[in-house]
């Protein structure tokens, strides 16, 4: 049975390592595992997200869509320290360290949890991810549609998506959608889409 970052219980044992991240010249390390995405370093689209993104807003309801071991989070939490920052997987492991990071990092505004176990009726006022593109079109399409619908009416996405796995065919699909998509940034061969509910009127 071959083993993805997207199984919701990794059969691997968890071998331990640690990633740096550097927060606004702040450098953290992380513990991450095998069985999550990136286990062994910050990968490229992740960094791109981090470092040319949007910043967040101070205070609101932020969502780390795909957490992983953390790295999204944390940062969006060191960054702005008065919003709560949401951070959802289908991966138990991933949310185990995304917990523990979060609690060696003095970082009380993140929230750990299953993507089922959060109030239906929470609105974000951001979403960042880098989505797991290698779970399908269809299975990608629905997840995005399903958060997307959950931001609040002047609420923004900012998703990273490498150009040769279809940042560009996503970007079209989101349009068809009715979402307002722009790409923010196109770095070291990955865009940055950033999604917004179209004007009305």
């Amino acid at each position: 049975m071959s083993e993805h970052y997207f199984s919701s219980r990794p059969h691997s044992a968890p071998e331990a390592r640690r990633v740096r991240l550097v927060v606004d010249g702040r450098a953290v390390e992380l513990t991450s595992a095998s069985g999550v995405f990136s286990a062994d370093h910050l990968d490229r689209g992740t960094r791109v997200l981090l470092e040319h993104a949007a910043r967040p807003p101070a205070t609101g309801r932020l969502l780390d869509l795909g957490c992983g071991y953390g790295p999204i989070a944390c940062a969006l939490a060191i960054r702005a320290p008065g919003a709560v920052v949401h951070a959802v997987d289908v991966n138990e492991r991933a949310l185990e360290l995304t917990t523990a990071n979060a609690a060696e990092l003095g970082l009380p505004n993140v929230q750990v949890g299953r993507p089922d176990e959060l109030d239906a009726g929470l609105r974000f006022d951001r979403i960042y991810s880098n989505p797991p593109i290698r779970v399908g079109k269809a299975a990608l399409h629905a997840l995005l549609a399903t958060w997307l619908d959950r931001l609040t009416e002047d609420g923004a996405a900012h998703l990273v998506v490498q150009r040769n796995l279809g940042s560009d065919s996503l970007q079209r699909w989101l349009r068809d959608q009715g979402w307002s998509a722009t790409r923010a940034a196109s770095i070291q061969g990955f865009r940055i889409l950033d999604v917004r509910r179209e004007a009305s009127g």
